[in-house]
């Protein structure tokens, strides 16, 4: 019984540990830079989820990362989103076409397509992050933002700046 509580007093230290860790990142996370914020500029929008999004190469990214490398990443998503969009409006005058009749259970289809085309761009992104923009301090990803001129929601592609991690502190 003893050597229970032994382990269970590891444990909690273990855990007080972990949170002075994520602590200490969430301090560093703070004085970072503002992430950059790559809006759709599509003139179709599915469930908050734009057509196609920004190519231009925002300043905040200039000396980070290849503007090049930046719309190859761009365009990649707006390829997932040219693939999978049109169908989508497809299912959705669908929807609204039948949903008196169906008391509103037509728009199910859209609402699982679009869910799985933010889960194709979350997973793109999450390639694209493990392939290039992880080693340059970058973290791209897909999120929920209340529109500039109306009270909508809205998916952008938020571009956070990670902090180096300080190789010389001690463990």
């Amino acid at each position: 019984m003893e050597d229970f509580d032994e382990i269970y007093e590891e444990e909690e230290e273990e855990e007080e540990e972990e949170d002075e860790g994520r602590a200490a990142e969430e301090q560093l996370l703070k004085f970072g830079p503002e992430p950059v914020l790559v809006r759709g500029a599509g003139r179709a929008t599915v469930f908050g989820l734009s057509n196609k999004f920004e190519t231009e190469f925002p300043s905040a990214l200039t000396g980070k990362v290849a503007p090049e490398e930046f719309k190859a990443s761009i365009s990649r998503v707006n390829g997932c989103l040219r693939k999978t969009l049109p169908v989508n409006v497809r299912w959705l005058l669908c929807g609204c076409l039948c949903c008196c009749c169906t008391l509103g259970l037509s728009l199910w289809p859209v609402i699982c397509l679009s869910k799985r085309t933010r889960r194709s761009i979350e997973k793109l992104l999450e390639w694209e992050n493990n392939r290039l923009y992880h080693k340059l301090c970058l973290h791209w990803r897909l999120s929920k933002r209340k529109c500039e001129t109306n009270n909508m929601m809205e998916y952008v592609i938020l571009i956070e700046f990670l902090p180096k991690i300080p190789i010389f502190r001690p463990d």
